[in-house]
């Protein structure tokens, strides 16, 4: 009766291995340094004009 060895991993070459991209820090900006003295300010992005509100309860809202 004979053993059977299990199948060895495939070997890894160096070239094959990708190292991960340095993680970049989150940027954090205020809601206040956003929206200044004002309740509303408009944000262009990839062409389209979003709206960024404070609500009467003091949450932020998102529209397109």
């Amino acid at each position: 009766m004979s053993t059977t060895l299990p199948a060895t991993p495939p070997a890894i070459h160096a070239a094959a291995v990708v190292a991960a991209p340095a993680a970049v820090p989150t940027k954090r900006i205020t809601s206040a340094s956003l929206m200044g003295d004002g309740r509303e300010v408009e944000i262009e992005h990839s062409g389209r004009i979003y709206r960024l509100r404070i609500t009467q309860l003091n949450k932020l809202i998102l529209t397109a």
